[in-house]
């Protein structure tokens, strides 16, 4: 029996209909359940020897790491933090980047019943001091492969109170504990504490940091249930082989990183293969999967943007058999031409920092329809509701929301236990049985979802109201956009127009005869008047550290040069 059918009671493959998912999948776990224990310890026991961690560095060193490895690393790594004073309810910083240490630290946590705080490699010293202060930070272990540590220190005088420093691989630096040196001293025997010392499910766990496109980004706080939801992601979404090779692109300080190569995987029992790159490259990446032969995928619609762009000329990709998407909307263009040059379906899903996969299509109940986010998981019940709360009608768009009165089962597993010290974003976002996620959609006829936007994101132009999706959707079919973002820009007389900022692909310029090209091109694709009546040409666009497009960013600045005129 796979471990994760202790949780589900079935085998993925003997629900026979997507109605006999939807009815019959629930989650069922113990009052003290802790996926260290009671999933990563359980699998070490069985089959200590099964890999568990194929780790490839920038230099194409690799690591191998067993289940039994991963709980004598992670025993060892919590006898290093209790050494230090960790105990149950610190929070601890995490800023390792695709560092294997992040692993073992984060099972190491969850055993002590302390709390995960992730954060990304990109952080400026204000942001160290905002994480610092907001989050009570007591100790921050942080990777020495670049200034990490230098733009850490920089700004400490600033800290409201005391942090053990920890510093990764081998770097030596005054006031810093070398983590690696000293987690190798340490016993590998832990006991599982109980009592006021062990954790049950409803504990605090885990925290990042919203992507922050506007303001400070909010303190998201998930408890030991949010494993449990994961367990469709890899599982049933990500459709994970036992034994396998699974490759999710995403960074530690991402919550994508427990969505893809963490709780999910593990419950499947695949391998998670972890490629500690410093850039993204396209080509890199499709040489990878290739040849480390990975079965199952998953990418943001970003990075499948840049790699079709590559050639796919003498690659072999009869080994992949799965591949997913999430964090953005894909674009039916770039889902065409990956099925075309790999053989393989992109299946999409929707979810937030704040859940596990709440929408998506997942194979083989739920075929992609090009374009489509898919259809609610199993335990999530989703609403399309207007500003008043009322569900929209078939084909109208509203905002995306998820039902959490008792009447509906109440909170689901994979949803936030609530943002940290901030009530008025728990006021805003949830209330009146309904958690909002601030993006917006229309429901069709089969109950597919389609994705329109961010509730910001939305275009009033001329009395109509137009999703930024679509209008990318058909500029990216032209082979001279390589990214685009479409946002609303002040016009006098239709309130707002319709603007593209376009990414060109090699080989183009601007020109005026481009930006005419482009704008037919929209207006033969979709609706003529959703077509781009302005266009700026630029080398980048403005993304969260998660590889969001930052339209907010983009809105600011259109609006600071209209002021400035």
């Amino acid at each position: 029996m796979a471990i994760y059918e202790e949780f589900v009671g079935r085998n993925r493959d003997d629900f026979v209909t997507l109605d006999d998912l939807q009815k019959n999948y629930k989650v069922t776990y113990p009052e003290t359940f802790n996926f260290a224990y009671d999933v990563m310890d359980k699998i070490a026991e069985r089959t200590p020897d099964k890999p568990a961690i194929l780790w490839v560095s920038k230099h194409n060193e690799e690591k191998r790491f067993t289940f039994g490895d991963v709980r004598k690393y992670s025993n060892m790594t919590a006898n290093f933090f209790k050494s230090q004073g960790i105990k149950k309810g610190d929070r601890v910083l995490l800023v390792l980047k695709r560092g294997y240490q992040f692993w073992f630290s984060v099972l190491a946590l969850h055993k002590i019943g302390a709390v995960t705080v992730m954060a990304t490699n990109q952080l400026m010293a204000k942001d160290y001091v905002y994480r610092i202060n907001s989050a009570h930070i007591k100790m921050a272990v942080i990777t020495g492969d670049d200034d990490c540590t230098e733009r850490f220190d920089e700004d400490m005088d600033q800290y409201d109170h005391e942090v053990i420093r920890c510093v990764t691989w081998g770097k030596k630096k005054e006031g810093w504990i070398d983590f690696d040196a000293e987690v190798a001293k340490q016993s590998d025997e832990w006991t599982r504490p109980t009592g006021a010392e062990g954790t049950v499910a409803t504990d605090p766990m885990l925290m990042c940091f919203s992507s922050g496109t506007t303001g400070y980004p909010k303190m998201v706080l998930h408890d030991h249930t949010l494993p449990l939801g994961h367990l469709f992601t890899g599982v049933f979404w990500h459709r994970v082989e036992d034994g396998k090779l699974h490759f999710t692109i995403s960074d530690t300080g991402w919550m994508k990183c427990m969505w893809g190569k963490f709780y999910g995987q593990w419950f499947g029992e695949a391998t998670l293969f972890i490629y500690d790159f410093d850039k993204f490259n396209g080509a890199d990446i499709l040489k990878k999967i290739c040849d480390y032969k990975i079965t199952t995928f998953c990418a943001p619609p970003t990075m499948y943007r840049f790699m079709i762009k590559e050639s796919f000329e003498g690659y072999d990709f009869s080994h992949l058999k799965h591949c997913c998407t999430a964090g953005e909307a894909l674009n039916p263009e770039v889902y065409n031409q990956w099925l075309k040059n790999t053989g393989c379906k992109i299946y999409e899903g929707f979810g937030q920092s704040e859940t596990s996969v709440v929408c998506g299509t997942y194979f083989p109940w739920v075929l992609p329809r090009t374009g489509s986010m898919g259809y609610p998981v199993p335990g999530f019940h989703v609403a399309v509701v207007d500003p008043d709360g009322n569900e929209c009608p078939t084909g109208v768009t509203g905002e995306i929301c998820i039902r959490t009165s008792e009447e509906y089962g109440g909170r689901p597993v994979g949803l936030l236990l609530r943002y940290e010290e901030n009530p008025e974003a728990m006021a805003k976002s949830w209330h009146d049985g309904l958690y909002h996620t601030g993006d917006t959609a229309y429901r069709d006829e089969l109950g597919f979802l389609w994705y329109v936007g961010r509730v910001d994101d939305v275009i009033k132009s001329s009395g109509y109201r137009i999703g930024p999706f679509e209008v990318e959707s058909a500029l990216m079919e032209h082979p001279a956009v390589l990214e685009c973002a479409v946002t609303g820009v002040p016009d006098p007389v239709r309130g707002f127009a319709v603007k593209a900022t376009i990414v060109l692909a090699k080989g183009y310029e601007p020109s005026e005869e481009l930006t005419k090209t482009l704008q037919n091109h929209v207006k033969k694709t979709t609706a003529p008047y959703k077509y781009p009546r302005v266009v700026e040409y630029v080398d980048e666009l403005p993304k969260t550290t998660s590889g969001k497009i930052k339209r907010a960013d983009i809105r600011k600045k259109d609006i600071e040069k209209l002021e400035a005129k």
